[in-house]
């Protein structure tokens, strides 16, 4: 038995790589961004088989800095991208299409007509999810119905579908190997989450034939072997989550009522509900947290679609930073007189608004206005964002909204400023683990206690360990005022759409 856990973070920008050692330290790290295709307004692609040769890259990259062997592993843990969809050959593993992409809006229509319909309560009630071209199905049947004589390929059982755990899962095991687990599951809109099962109503509704859905397991459970040749040695892949659900475990949210919330191309804020199937009335998402041992916890979630990717349409589109690190900064040095509200519905608006079709919009601009105020709008629509969802989910749950306490993580918490901006307009207190890297720590941990070499649940839970906690400044004025400000943005965006 190997002495270290490899987990594989396959972003929506880049994919990562990561060696755990055995006290759960960071021994090596890979990373290889890849390119983002955008053939249409609102539509979003990723090449997979670009998608697979970074994941190869990185995973050599980690393993050659950890300064160790392949035959040193004792099991991999994949974590993904959620709701990003591939559809390729059984018989050679070759995609149809470029994967299309969890931002991609192309399906709008499509949920309108379902709505129109009827339909969203039925996709609602076995899925927790909205009818939202965020979602895997909608991608699925647009695909299906797109790319000539897939659907009969499908219904032959000629073409497999997955999310894009379940493709690597594909690959690295050479084909042996068709799986996917509870939490990516429980995001496609196939996947009634209290039966635990495919729901074949909803594969009718959809036109999805079941014989290209891949067998879901738990979070931890055997999910194959890798091919020896790939990496020097043939190493068992025994845990995969949904990147949300992964830091929901990497930052040890494993008692009902505690909240994280991650900030990475988008935020995610997940409360976890325990065994209860918690029914949103303020359009938020009830999903699957985790499955271990066959049991099922559940958690509301808050998605947003644009937090870090803000912070990139500054560096790459407007070009007024050189560097995402500079962000925090150059809003600190912002004029505090000027109130500029960025409501960055690029990809139209998630929770709790759920408008496809809004977009981006700049309010309060003066003469002014430079790129010191364009940056500290960019990181307070997070903060304000987040704020929603928290509203959402105090509303939602009957145990909600006393003593919150948010933990975060991902690549924006590192900036002290955005943290404390963050606690103020919250009115709660933040906390920044030292670990930052949850999401692979998460699945490692899956893959690690799978394997047993980690420590139980109970064990992991209690070696969380804070960085710093971030507690509310701001006068309760203040923060009436900017949140008065957002709701009027957000209200004209909505609006305007």
């Amino acid at each position: 038995m190997g002495e270290y856990i490899l987990a594989i973070d396959q972003g929506t920008t880049s994919s990562r790589a990561i060696v755990f050692d055995r006290k759960q330290k960071v021994a090596g790290v890979g990373q290889k961004e890849f390119k983002q295709h955008f053939p249409k307004s609102g539509w979003v692609e990723h090449d997979p088989e670009e998608i697979w040769q970074t994941v190869l890259f990185t995973v050599k990259e980690a393993i050659e800095k950890a300064g160790i062997s392949a035959s040193e592993i004792a099991a991999i843990g994949i974590t993904n991208q959620r709701e990003t969809v591939v559809v390729w050959e059984r018989e050679t593993g070759k995609p149809i299409h470029n994967a299309i992409v969890w931002q991609d809006r192309r399906t709008a229509p499509f949920c309108e007509k379902l709505k129109k319909k009827g339909l969203e309560k039925t996709f609602a009630k076995k899925t927790g999810l909205l009818l939202d071209p965020y979602f895997s199905g909608t991608k699925l049947s647009w695909l299906l119905s797109n790319v000539k004589g897939a659907h009969a390929r499908a219904a032959k059982g000629e073409l497999c579908f997955g999310t894009i755990d379940t493709f690597l899962i594909w690959r690295l095991t050479g084909g042996k190997s068709f799986a996917t687990d509870a939490t990516n599951a429980s995001r496609t809109l196939l996947y009634n989450i209290a039966d635990n099962a495919w729901d074949d109503e909803l594969l009718d509704i959809l036109r999805v034939p079941r014989a290209m859905l891949p067998e879901v397991k738990d979070c931890a459970a055997d999910f194959g072997v890798t091919d020896a040749a790939l990496f020097g040695a043939a190493i068992p892949i025994l845990g995969v989550a949904g990147d949300q659900q992964a830091a929901t475990i990497g930052q040890a949210c494993f008692t009902p009522g505690m909240l994280k919330s991650t900030y990475g191309t988008g935020c995610f804020a997940l409360l976890n509900t325990g065994k209860d199937i918690v029914r949103s009335k303020n359009r938020l998402l009830t999903t699957i947290a985790y499955r271990l041992n066959g049991e099922t916890t559940y958690a509301l979630e808050g998605s947003i679609f644009v937090a870090g990717a803000a912070v990139q349409w500054l560096r790459d589109g407007l070009k007024v930073i050189k560097a995402a690190p500079d962000t925090g900064t150059l809003a600190e040095s912002a004029d505090p007189s000027q109130d500029v509200y960025l409501v960055p519905a690029f990809t139209g608006l998630g929770a709790p608004h759920w408008d496809p079709d809004a977009r981006g919009a700049i309010f309060g601009m003066t003469r002014n206005t430079g790129p010191a105020e364009f940056a500290r709008a960019a990181l307070e629509a997070v903060c304000y964002q987040t704020r929603d969802l928290l509203e959402a989910m105090h509303k939602d749950w009957r145990n909600g909204g006393k003593d919150t306490v948010l933990r975060v993580d991902g690549g924006m918490v590192a900036s002290d400023w955005t943290m404390q901006r963050l606690s103020d307009l919250l009115d709660a207190p933040v906390d920044r683990p030292v670990i930052l890297e949850t999401t692979a720590l998460g699945v490692a941990w899956l893959a690690g206690s799978r394997a047993g070499i980690w420590p139980s649940q109970k064990e992991f839970a209690s070696s969380w360990a804070r960085d710093r906690r971030f507690e509310p400044k701001m006068d309760e004025a203040t923060r009436k005022g900017k949140l008065k400000g957002w709701r009027s943005a957000v209200k004209r965006t909505l609006i305007a759409a």
